[in-house]
């Protein structure tokens, strides 16, 4: 029986291959000049989410990451749930949340509404 490569390496060791070649695919179609239609894409986006919850955390995936900025926006949308802004800077991420609070407050005033939503000044 001939056996390749790929069959004598273990599931959990090619899922770095798999995601970088996904996360280098995300990225050229993110980037390119070429438009690409949506069904494909979101096969790609969604063949690499199930990478994601399969991959384990660590410098092989930081690699990829760091260098496919889509895949990393995807990573982050997809355990921002458990992790936060897990690969955001600290220091940008936090003064977003300050701008939208702002926001925010500054759109209840001139709206009319309290903090609680309630119309202010209404009985």
């Amino acid at each position: 029986m001939n056996t390749t490569h790929s069959d004598t390496v273990s599931p959990a060791r090619r899922r770095p291959t798999v995601v970088h070649t996904l996360a280098h695919l995300l990225e050229h179609m993110e980037r390119g000049r070429i438009p690409v239609a949506a069904d494909p894409y979101r096969s790609v986006a969604r063949h690499l989410v199930a990478e994601f919850e399969t991959v384990q955390p660590g410098p092989a995936l930081d690699a990829v990451l760091d260098s496919h900025p889509a895949a990393a926006e995807l990573y982050e949308n997809v355990k921002y749930r458990h992790a936060g802004l897990c690969r955001s800077p600290l220091e940008p991420a936090l003064a977003a949340e300050l701008r939208a609070r702002d926001a925010i407050q500054k759109a209840r005033h001139t709206s009319g509404f309290n903090k609680g939503g309630i119309p202010s000044g209404k009985n």
